[in-house]
């Protein structure tokens, strides 16, 4: 049986569709007490339910690797999402790494829609009139063709309701957790990169890239954050690291020895 948990937020309506058939082996890995310690002003939109009932969707998340692996790949998860929409800073209260999951769409394009995302690229997602497609959920959807991809993959019209990202607790988790899983070629996806799956070839050796948390920033936005040494860009990768370590210290993970993509060539 399926039932629907509604949750209000002033006037928007916000539910996750929560089932009782499958059970999700993440849940092993955080509880909700956990994940509540981690994100303490998460927005109402990012409960544990929510999360929970998306991972269902994707059964290999946090569970194909060692123990060690798959709680590593959830708290890279978890960094990757706090940083994309932190209301936190070096002297905010209880530190700069309690503000993740505060914002569900991207700020900047609150008062002006970003018609940048606007467009379908060569693919065959063209933008639908009167929608924007501008950042929304845990790692900020953008671009009309991810919505339209996303919405194919996941069985949802997220190309004709874009919005349903930031408004469906559920479909913002699995909307993260799809860029999560897929593999963009010629990058491998964050998944196999955590959980031990992806080899480096010849020429990845070549470019310094390597399996770890390093990595998943370099397939998020590693042709901004990676290899630079410009501070706005390269405070947004030092953020996310902060962001893994302060979780893997919450949780009594030992991190890698390097978190970093500092030095690794990133994809055109």
């Amino acid at each position: 049986m399926t039932y629907i948990r509604h949750l209000f937020l002033g006037s928007l309506l916000l539910f996750c569709i929560v089932g009782s058939a499958q059970e999700s082996a993440v849940k092993k890995l955080v509880s909700k007490k956990q994940f509540e310690i981690l994100f303490p002003h998460r927005d109402a939109l990012y409960s544990y339910e929510c999360f929970i009932e998306a991972t269902k969707k994707f059964p290999t998340f946090a569970t194909e690797g060692s123990e060690l692996q798959n709680k590593r790949e959830l708290m890279a998860f978890f960094a990757n999402i706090a940083h994309e929409t932190t209301d936190g800073w070096p002297e905010a209260e209880g530190g700069p790494y309690v503000w993740g999951l505060v914002y569900k769409e991207e700020q900047a394009c609150l008062k002006k829609p970003c018609p940048v995302y606007n467009t379908g690229g060569s693919s065959n997602y063209k933008p639908v009139e009167g929608k924007n497609y501008y950042g929304r959920g845990p790692l900020q959807l953008t671009y009309a063709y991810n919505y339209g991809l996303a919405g194919d993959d996941l069985q949802l019209p997220l190309l004709e309701h874009p919005e349903l990202v930031n408004s469906n607790g559920t479909v913002a988790f699995e909307a993260a957790l799809w860029f999560w899983m897929k593999p963009q070629k010629p990058k491998p996806s964050c998944h196999e990169v955590m959980c031990g799956k992806w080899i480096p070839t010849a020429k990845d050796i070549a470019m310094k890239r390597k399996p770890g948390f390093g990595m998943t920033i370099n397939i998020i936005n590693g042709g901004l954050e990676c290899n630079t040494n410009e501070k706005e860009v390269s405070d947004n990768r030092k953020e996310r690291i902060g962001f893994y370590k302060w979780f893997c210290k919450k949780m009594d993970i030992p991190t890698e020895a390097d978190c970093d993509c500092r030095v690794m060539g990133n994809y055109k």
